[in-house]
């Protein structure tokens, strides 16, 4: 079965490769990262992902409430937004955009890939792994 291409948007490039890393072990090898909500409207366009998580607080002018509105409204790539707990403010700006899910950080790796599964099900936008 081939495997969903998901793009990670996380400012922290600790917290970006962890979940990087817990996608490929899970059997997404077709990760990308990008670590701001500009950046990652560009790698959206360019690669099309399949799924996109993102945090909800980025760095820099754009946050992924903005970025992924502008992702959406191009592509229509299902959003799982990752954010800390008491963020409830940017949750209500953020279930605005359609977005089919949120994790709260910190999450487990089994708790991530039932998320994925669920949102690529329910998107049918790809089979996963």
């Amino acid at each position: 079965m081939e495997s969903a291409r998901i793009l990670v948007v996380e400012d922290e490039a600790i917290i970006a490769m962890d979940i990087q890393n817990m996608l490929k072990k899970c059997g997404f090898n077709e990760c990308d990262v990008s670590y701001s909500g500009e950046e990652s409207v560009i790698k959206a366009l360019a690669k099309n992902p399949d799924l996109v998580l993102m945090d909800v607080k980025l760095k820099g002018n754009l946050d992924g409430v903005s970025a992924a509105e502008q992702i959406q409204a191009r592509l229509n790539i299902p959003v799982v937004y990752i954010t800390g707990y008491g963020e409830e403010t940017i949750l209500k700006k953020a279930k605005k955009t359609n977005s089919f899910n949120y994790i709260n950080k910190p999450f487990e790796e089994k708790e991530l890939l039932t998320t994925i599964k669920k949102v690529l099900i329910k998107s049918e936008r790809r089979a996963y792994n």
